[in-house]
């Protein structure tokens, strides 16, 4: 990838509104970075627009928000530039009436999102829901991509794993929303119990900002309800790796995730043969929390070399 692109980025850098005010439980020494929107299909989807260079479009999964890259965006900012969105329902984002928080809607309004800035030639970080849904918006919009960092995720249907069927019904049924709605459960309990420590408290207040309300919580029930309900969006997916095939990957894997073993990695890496795989030996799932100056380090390392890159594992 090339930044050839960018001087047409450039010019948009200004249209969408910065915001009014910063949200009390978001500490801006934390989250320093200029707040940005755009209007899809009336949802106001917020993202952060950092540094020059490059562009390394990054996605969250579940129940983060783009809060989840901010050291890794310091790291990388003076390098590339750092684009981190929102989920409608996620984060500083607001979803418009009737908004079902699915895979399928986010990967259209990520699509959108990405056609109204006119993003060209970008790499993709993908991480946990983050991997179905942007691999899904490469696929539609190929022409638009040159390389991928994916780190912890899948692109498959995951209806012969029987831990994550098991996962899927229970957090996704009824036990796991009314857990969900009523004690918030998705950022009380799952997303500390997949890191190395508990993060300190103005972390988790971050986390727990966006979702005030039993209502503001059901995004982060509809995911897990989504690992089988998404059948034939991640089967389409899965199809489609294909067109992806020749693209430059980095992937970089929390070692101890719980969730994502290295079944996980070993499947990915079969699809594509320009690999380089970096195990983060001391991070679990959310790797971005456990391990951000690595993962920054190990993006500037491999980007040079991305095009010659032999299959490898560091």
């Amino acid at each position: 990838m090339t930044s050839a692109g960018r001087g047409r980025l450039g010019s948009r850098r200004s249209g969408p509104p910065k915001a009014p005010t910063r949200p009390e439980w978001l500490d801006p020494s934390l989250y320093p970075f200029e707040h940005r929107w755009l209007d899809v299909e009336g949802s106001r989807v917020h993202y952060v627009d950092e540094g020059e260079g490059p562009v390394l479009l990054m996605l969250h999964g579940n129940p983060t928000w783009s809060f989840v890259y901010r050291d890794v965006i310091r790291g990388l900012r003076d390098r590339f530039r750092c684009i981190a969105v929102d989920y409608p329902g996620f984060g500083l984002s607001h979803a418009r009436p009737g908004y079902g928080f699915t895979p399928r809607e986010h990967a259209d309004t990520l699509e959108r999102l990405l056609l109204a800035l006119d993003l060209t030639d970008v790499t993709l970080f993908a991480h946990d829901w983050g991997g179905p849904i942007g691999l899904d918006v490469a696929i539609r919009r190929r022409e638009r991509f040159g390389a991928l960092v994916l780190g912890n995720t899948w692109a498959w249907r995951l209806n012969g794993d029987l831990r994550a069927q098991f996962f899927s019904r229970w957090m996704g049924g009824l036990p796991g929303r009314f857990a969900i709605r009523r004690l918030n459960a998705f950022v009380e309990v799952i997303l500390p119990l997949l890191q190395k420590r508990r993060p300190p408290h103005r972390v988790m207040q971050a986390y727990r900002g966006p979702f005030p309300t039993p209502d503001s919580r059901e995004p982060t029930w509809v995911l897990p309800r989504e690992l089988l309900g998404s059948r034939a969006l991640l089967a389409e997916v899965e199809s489609g790796l294909v067109l992806l095939r020749d693209l430059p990957v980095l992937f970089l894997w929390g070692a101890r995730d719980l969730a994502f073993t290295l079944a996980y990695l070993r499947r990915l890496e079969e699809h594509f043969p320009n690999h380089h795989s970096v195990l983060l030996d001391h991070a679990w799932h959310y790797i971005q929390e456990d391990e951000p100056e690595r993962i920054a380090t190990e993006i500037s390392l491999w980007w040079p070399r991305r095009t010659t890159d032999m299959p490898g594992a560091a």
